[in-house]
């Protein structure tokens, strides 16, 4: 994930059920003033939110985009608790995040095989 013009708060949150890390989120403030990017691994959601009048993002992804496979996390889920900052106004969240589901009723990606 890179910022190619404005300013972003990117968070990812672990959906690895067995990961020491798992429900815990991390957020990164990303400029396209700046060459940082972030990289998102499998078994993590991943959202952000605009914090310049408005923001140009490029994604690299492993794989095509799979629509069936889409899932959506509220952003303001009470049990994840992420410290989104303030932009300075109310956030414009579209239809799709709205409907999302609570993390603790998440239909989150299997665990993964043991590798032998």
């Amino acid at each position: 994930m890179r910022v190619l013009a404005g300013e972003i708060y990117d968070v990812a949150v672990d959906l690895r059920r067995d990961s020491p890390g798992f429900g815990q989120w991390a957020g990164f403030r990303l400029s396209g003033d700046s060459l940082d990017m972030l990289w998102i691994p499998e078994g993590f959601a991943h959202g952000f939110l605009v914090l310049s009048d408005s923001a140009s993002v490029l994604y690299k992804t492993t794989a095509g985009y799979h629509p069936a496979g889409e899932r959506c996390i509220r952003w303001d889920d009470p049990t994840l608790a992420i410290a989104w900052p303030d932009a300075g106004v109310p956030p414009v969240v579209n239809s799709k995040d709205c409907a999302g589901k609570l993390f603790a009723e998440a239909e989150l990606p299997p665990v993964a095989a043991a590798i032998s």
